[in-house]
């Protein structure tokens, strides 16, 4: 490390230590040191790092491997990149550099990873697990079908009154959910028919006696927790042989990718999940664009 170097870098280090905690100031220092003996490897000093430089030690970071082979998370990228846009924006702002190469250094972006989604066969086959006259198995039918048919979000599922289902109308209204907004969603055919019987021959035996304003209950005659919906999902998931870790979620992924697949509008989906933004639908347009490359990977005459 040249004489310059180290003098900036013990000046950006006071600086560190008079605003951060000393577990902080480490994590910056830590991968400064990283990148000082990048540029070392390269015969640079800080006082000669150019944009170009920076942009290539970025992309460098995206073939670093661990000990053990593996690439460094994109998290790891955000600290390394992070450290080094403050460094430049230090050096910049206290004149010590007369411009600053990390201005314009883009931070990589986490891939929001969808869980695995079901196929429809995988999801019909949880469905029809759920198969009989007893009261459970027609609640848990009714529960089952209720979130492949409507993509509720498990709380909005456990929050269902009696009166916020319309099977004749074959609707859902669902109250407060996220963004403490009302919605009225659709229900599927065979979501209306399970809540029927569900209401007519199984429901009572929940109620222990006493009224209560919850669609599902519990075997308790309670609101059912998160936590018992999510192992009734998987009871049934591990009972139907389906090998992926299902969640009630995992229904609210799946009805939306089906719903694509099957040329739904995204508008449409967005008002069945009860979407604020857009965004937050369009990223089932991500995972169809990566179906679709797998395809033509696959099939393509140039595509392999």
């Amino acid at each position: 490390m040249s004489g310059k170097t180290a003098h900036l870098l013990r000046l950006y280090q006071d600086d560190l230590a008079l605003r951060y905690a000393e577990r902080t100031v480490q994590s910056y220092l830590g991968h400064l040191g990283g990148f000082l003996a990048w540029l070392e490897g390269r015969g640079l000093d800080l006082g000669s790092v150019r944009a170009e430089d920076l942009a290539a030690h970025q992309s460098g970071l995206l073939a670093l491997r661990k000990r053990d082979g593996g690439p460094y998370s994109v998290g790891f990228q955000q600290n390394r990149l992070s450290a080094i846009k403050s460094l430049f924006r230090f050096l910049f702002r206290r004149f010590l550099l007369l411009t600053d190469p990390a201005a314009g250094l883009e931070m990589p972006r986490a891939v929001r990873r969808l869980p695995g989604i079901l196929t429809p066969q995988e999801a019909r086959r949880i469905l029809e697990a759920a198969q009989g006259t007893d009261p459970r198995l027609l609640r848990d039918r009714a529960i089952l079908e209720t979130l492949y048919g409507t993509g509720v979000r498990v709380s909005e599922l456990r929050n269902l009154a009696c009166y916020d289902v319309d099977t004749q109308e074959r609707s859902l209204k669902v109250r407060l959910g996220k963004g403490g907004k009302d919605r009225v969603v659709p229900l599927t055919k065979a979501a209306a028919r399970a809540i029927d019987a569900y209401l007519a021959f199984g429901r009572r035996h929940f109620e222990r006696g006493r009224p209560r304003p919850n669609l599902f209950l519990s075997d308790h005659g309670l609101r059912l927790s998160v936590l018992v919906l999510n192992r009734l999902v998987q009871r049934y998931a591990s009972k139907a042989r389906v090998r992926k870790r299902v969640t009630c979620h995992t229904f609210r992924h799946s009805v939306a990718t089906h719903l694509l697949k099957g040329r739904a509008s995204i508008r449409h989906i967005q008002a069945l999940l009860g979407h604020r933004s857009l965004q937050s639908t369009e990223r089932y347009l991500h995972l169809e664009i990566s179906d679709l490359q797998q395809a033509i990977a696959r099939a393509h005459p140039r595509g392999r």
